[in-house]
């Protein structure tokens, strides 16, 4: 389940975090049932993959990446009651191309 995570993370800090991106990508996309959150554990920090429909990539992101950094703005402030490090990754989901996102503003 969280393995990887060190001891002093809660159990509940991957899904937690898993379905508050969901949620919110969910309200801005027009194709809600294809977003898609995956966790993917790396040394003291969590990447969650955040898959969205190809058309709505865009939406995700935001002019000059606004939107994209108001989410992981939001995933780093609700990271600190976990205190686990948390990275999001926007990619499209398959069927829409290879695409990864090229919004690398970190």
């Amino acid at each position: 389940m969280t393995e990887s995570l060190g001891p002093d993370v809660s159990k509940d800090a991957v899904p937690g975090m898993q379905i508050l991106m969901t949620e919110i990508v969910k309200a801005l996309v027009d194709e809600p049932a294809a977003v898609d959150v995956q966790a993917i554990p790396d040394n003291d920090v969590t990447v969650l993959r955040l898959r969205v429909a190809a058309g709505d990539v865009g939406k995700v992101i935001g002019k000059q990446g606004r939107t994209a950094r108001s989410l992981r703005t939001i995933l780093s402030a609700a990271s600190m009651k976990y205190r686990h490090r948390f990275a999001l990754d926007i990619v499209e989901a398959e069927g829409g191309g290879h695409g990864s996102s090229s919004d690398s503003d970190d």
